[in-house]
């Protein structure tokens, strides 16, 4: 019986701390320009925004992705819960769209606040930042649902 708590014990840390990570508040927060009405993504529009799969918003103006630095542990939370990859699986995957002439990786910025500046004036960019970072004016917090 005690080893049976143990056991529940523990799937339920473990089951909490898998859902930590793909709840709002798990480090970033997706923006897009006040100008763009999307106010709701799942994360599978989500991923498939940022790694260029659907490339143009249902206006047909062309998605322009914002990443954060490779190092940033925003990139890292983001890339984990929203496109299902490592940092490092990311790079290999835009190394071969590259190689293979189908694509180039999102523009970078090094700080939330130039991510910010980056989508305020982009009406077809799309970002995330640190969930502290304060978004100010011009710029849209997406939900994303799953």
């Amino acid at each position: 019986m005690k080893s049976l708590i143990c056991a529940l014990t523990l799937a339920m840390t473990l089951g909490g701390a898998q859902y930590a990570g793909a709840r709002p508040d798990a480090g970033y927060t997706v923006v897009v320009s006040a100008a763009n009405p999307v106010a709701t993504l799942t994360r599978d529009q989500a991923s498939k925004l940022f790694l260029k799969k659907a490339p143009t918003w249902s206006d047909g103006r062309e998605v322009a992705p914002v990443d954060q630095p490779e190092g940033s542990a925003v990139r890292e939370a983001f890339t984990k819960a929203v496109l299902h990859k490592s940092v490092p699986a990311v790079k290999s995957y835009w190394q071969q769209q590259i190689f293979s002439g189908r694509g180039v990786p999102p523009t970078e910025r090094p700080t939330d606040d130039e991510v910010l500046s980056y989508v305020r004036g982009n009406p077809a960019a799309i970002g995330y930042v640190s969930s502290s970072a304060a978004v100010g004016a011009g710029v849209r917090v997406v939900q994303l649902t799953d």
